[in-house]
């Protein structure tokens, strides 16, 4: 227990990630101690590899240990005031997403005051294929990992609009790709529809996603043609450059 804390502790010293050599080295323990106690780690998702560069990282089951650290993630910390507004503007409630293993994770959520029951909450998780959010984040990985993900989805059946196939997904996210922004046409839950565009770092990933969700008698497709897309595209640009990134065109 104490070495695993050890590795922990020193991952948390370099964002960026450590190969395993320089990580044994940093922590005093040979490589196949190092390399077993890593595996245990990510098994648990304490640790992700980063598959290209082979480094080691934190992993996001540490966020989760604590309500405090994810209230002090940068996304959220930076992302929140932009999308308090975006939600008192359109009156209608406003997550704030990542990937984790194939899957949607809530780390924040803005309440509407005329929001309804929803099942989100901070910390949960949904399906990629059933939500906006999930469409982003998933438009922006390389051929090699989108037909990763794509390949462990099971297109679980979750309202009578929701896709099923994996030849509609791809057209689905062909389609975002080159519209900037993502649907959720009462597809992940009974009666509600969201739109979602993404968030991008200083190197232009995609690194999050936020959504506009609401009923789909408030929240219907007249409204986002007319209003809510430019709404998110405007809120992309005003978050993803507080977070350095410089892509935009003026």
């Amino acid at each position: 227990m104490e070495r695993a804390l050890t590795i922990l502790n020193k991952l948390s010293e370099y964002p960026d990630g450590l190969q395993i050599a320089r990580l044994s080295e940093q922590v005093g323990l040979t490589k196949s101690t190092t390399h077993r106690l890593l595996a245990t780690l990510s098994n648990m998702n304490y640790v992700t590899q980063d598959e290209e560069t082979d480094k080691y990282k934190l992993g996001l089951q540490i966020l989760f240990l604590s309500r405090n650290l994810l209230n002090n993630s940068n996304i959220v910390s930076t992302a929140k005031p932009f999308l308090q507004k975006l939600s008192q503007e359109v009156k209608e409630t406003v997550h704030l997403c990542i990937e984790d293993q194939g899957e949607i994770v809530y780390i924040d959520k803005i309440e509407s005051d005329r929001s309804i029951q929803m099942y989100s909450r901070i910390g949960s998780r949904a399906p990629m294929h059933s939500t906006a959010v999930g469409k982003i984040l998933l438009s922006d990985k390389s051929q090699k990992d989108f037909e990763k993900l794509l390949s462990q989805m099971k297109f679980v059946r979750r309202t009578p609009t929701t896709i099923t196939t994996k030849e509609e997904f791809v057209k689905e996210i062909e389609k975002v790709k080159v519209q900037g922004y993502a649907l959720d046409n009462i597809e992940n839950e009974g009666v509600i529809r969201c739109i979602a565009s993404p968030i991008f770092d200083h190197k232009g990933k995609i690194i999050a996603s936020f959504s506009i969700s609401g009923p789909s008698n408030r929240v219907t497709m007249e409204y986002i043609e007319s209003t809510l897309i430019d709404k998110v595209k405007e809120y992309t640009i005003d978050v993803s450059r507080n977070l350095g990134y410089t892509g935009f065109r003026s």
